[in-house]
């Protein structure tokens, strides 16, 4: 009996894949957005808050790699 590989648990699991890729590239950028933010930044004041807010960069960052790493385990388990 053949099977099909679009049975609907198939294609939540896919969705829930793929939205944990987005999250984990999204928080990622933001991440790099905030640590980047003030060396780019051209007024002074705008350069201290940024400067400030390099915690909440790196927070961003590493959970966005976790989201990413869970999404590429997600993928390796999932095809053998």
């Amino acid at each position: 009996m053949p099977t099909n590989d679009n049975t609907p648990r198939n294609s939540t699991q896919a969705k829930s894949d793929k939205e944990m890729l987005f999250k984990g590239v999204t928080c990622a950028l933001i991440g790099l957005v905030i640590l980047l933010a003030p060396y780019v930044a051209r007024s002074g004041s705008v350069r201290d808050l940024m400067a400030q807010a390099t915690l909440v960069g790196w927070f961003a960052l590493v959970l966005g790699g976790g989201f990413i790493v869970n999404y590429l385990l997600r993928r390796a388990k999932r095809k053998p």
